[in-house]
C-alpha cells in the first residue's frame, strides 16, 4: 500500500542519474536496478566516445552497493545500436578496438543482472552488446533485425565475438550465421534462440522490469558464481590473448581490400538516409 506521506503515484525511492553524453544512466534505488539508455544520434554507433561512457557507467554501477541489475535499451526508436563507428575505427583502430574490448570484459562479465531490451535493429557491435547480458527481449517487429553480420563487410568477427555467439545460439547455427553475416529478423532472432522473448514493442520495458524481478529474488552470490563459472573461459581467453587480437584486428582493417569494402558499405548507408 502507498504510504499516507507519500503522494500517489510518485516514486518511492530516491531515483540517482548521472547523464553523459552519449549514455543516460537512472539508478532506482528502492528497487536495485537501474536503465542503462543509449542516446548518441542517429543510430547509437559505438564511437570511442560511447564505448568509454559504457564502460565507465557500467563500472560506476558495479561499485554501487545499491544496484544488482541493469537494463540495456536505447533513447532512440528503431534502433538499439548500430555497432563500431567505421569512420573513426580506420582512424583510430587500436584505440577503439581495445575499447570494444573493454566493455565486452566488463559487460559479459558484470556481476549484475544484465538484461536488454532491445527496442530496434542491432547489427555487429550492437549485437554483440545484446549477446553479452544475461537475458535478451526484443520488440517483435519484423522490420528490426539483429546479428553478427560482419562477414558481409568482409571483415571477421574475433574469436571472442564468436564464443559469445556459439555460447548463446549454439555451433551449427552460429557458424551458419557468423560465415553468411547474417542479420535476423525479430522473429527468426526469437527462434533461433539469439534473442530470448519478443514482446509488443509498447510492453518492452514492462517485460524487462519482470524478468530482472525474477533475476533478483535469487541470492545475488549462488547467481554471480554460477554465472563466472560459465563465463570465465571465454573471458579468459581474450585477456591472455588482448594485444594480439589488437594486432590482428588492425592488421586486419588496414588491408586495402577491406578498406574498401568499408568505405562503399558507408557510401550506401549514406544514401540510405
Amino acid at each position: 500500500p502507498p504510504s499516507p506521506l507519500q503522494p500517489p503515484g510518485l516514486p518511492l525511492a530516491p531515483c540517482r542519474s548521472f547523464s553523459n553524453n552519449k549514455i543516460q544512466v537512472e539508478l532506482d534505488e528502492s528497487s536495485g536496478v537501474a536503465m542503462m539508455k543509449f542516446k548518441s544520434p542517429p543510430v547509437n554507433s559505438l564511437s570511442l566516445e560511447f564505448l568509454t561512457e559504457f564502460s565507465i557507467s557500467l563500472e560506476k554501477l558495479e561499485n554501487d552497493r545499491a544496484c544488482r541489475g541493469v537494463i540495456i535499451t536505447s533513447a532512440l526508436p528503431k534502433i538499439f545500436s548500430s555497432g563500431l563507428d567505421i569512420t573513426e575505427m580506420l582512424e583510430h583502430s587500436s584505440e577503439c578496438w581495445r575499447a570494444v574490448q573493454e566493455l565486452w570484459l566488463r559487460l559479459y562479465g558484470s556481476n549484475l543482472v544484465t538484461v536488454a531490451a532491445v527496442n530496434g535493429s542491432s547489427p555487429a557491435g550492437g549485437c554483440l552488446v545484446a549477446l553479452s547480458c544475461d537475458y535478451r527481449i526484443m520488440a517483435d517487429n519484423p522490420k528490426f533485425s539483429i546479428g553478427l553480420n560482419e562477414a558481409q563487410l568482409g571483415i571477421v568477427a574475433p574469436f571472442w565475438f564468436k564464443d559469445t555467439f556459439v555460447n548463446v545460439v549454439g555451433h551449427r547455427i552460429a557458424e551458419r550465421s557468423l560465415q553468411l553475416g547474417s542479420l535476423h529478423p525479430a522473429p527468426e532472432a526469437h527462434r533461433l534462440g539469439l534473442v530470448d522473448e519478443l514482446v509488443p514493442e509498447e510492453k518492452l520495458m514492462e517485460k524487462a522490469a519482470a524478468v530482472m524481478a525474477q533475476w533478483l529474488a535469487l541470492p545475488d552470490h549462488a547467481r554471480q558464481l554460477t554465472k563466472t563459472m560459465m563465463r570465465k573461459a571465454v573471458l579468459d581467453r581474450l585477456v591472455a590473448h588482448r594485444e594480439e587480437d589488437i594486432k590482428n584486428f588492425i592488421t586486419f582493417v588496414s588491408k586495402e581490400s577491406i578498406q574498401k569494402s568499408l568505405r562503399m558499405y558507408m557510401e550506401m548507408l549514406k544514401k540510405k538516409k
